[in-house]
């Protein structure tokens, strides 16, 4: 029927809501499938009528009887039988959902962070400690490092001193390696870096 009615379809949706809705649904099965149909339909038909000659050759009400007995194939294809996929991407959709949800819920992780301090020990009294702090601060820049304002100036011997200066760190970020061999890289001002607290936060 659908194959015989093809130069006429698609039906109007308006005019034949139902027919339109029959169509709509068979049109997705291939040609195949839809051939085997017809087979099928042949092979059920052929199954009713025997029973119903053997029962006219008898004649009487008998034979009307186990003809109307006869009942139909349980095998029959229904072509608006669900198949359960939409089931499957329904529950799909909604286990997608909650697994969102869940994350949107689960708190972020903390950023583990240290204050460190340093000590940047000049080669002599004659260097400028004022002039190595603020490079320091100024070239000494790596992502997840952020210097305090302020460094301080403390005694060590001779009239030399030391400045002491601290940042704060993200640990995943920043290795405090890299931090002192960018100070020591300062040659001409600092003769060692050393660490003299570390403190998570």
């Amino acid at each position: 029927m659908f194959n015989d009615l093809q130069e006429v379809f698609p039906p109007n949706a308006d005019l034949y809501p139902n027919l339109f809705f029959w169509w709509s649904i068979v049109s997705k099965f291939t040609p195949a499938v839809r051939d085997s149909w017809a087979a099928h339909v042949e092979q059920a038909g052929a199954k009713t009528e025997a029973p119903k000659a053997a029962a006219a050759g008898k004649g009487g009400k008998k034979g009307k009887k186990e003809a109307k007995k006869e009942e139909p194939a349980d095998d029959e294809f229904d072509p608006f039988a669900d198949d359960g996929e939409d089931d499957e991407a329904a529950a799909a959709e909604l286990a997608k959902k909650a697994a969102d949800a869940k994350k949107k819920k689960a708190k972020a992780k903390p950023v583990a962070k240290s204050l460190i301090i340093w000590e940047v020990k000049p080669w002599g009294p004659e260097t400028d400690l004022d002039k190595l702090g603020a490079k320091i601060l100024a070239e000494v820049n790596m992502d997840g490092l952020e210097w305090k304002t302020e460094y301080k100036k403390e005694p060590v011997a001779y009239g030399v001193f030391k400045i002491v200066i601290g940042a704060t760190v993200e640990d995943e970020k920043v290795s405090t390696d890299d931090v002192q061999e960018a100070i020591e890289a300062f040659e001409d001002y600092v003769q060692s870096v050393d660490i003299v607290a570390f403190n998570k936060l």
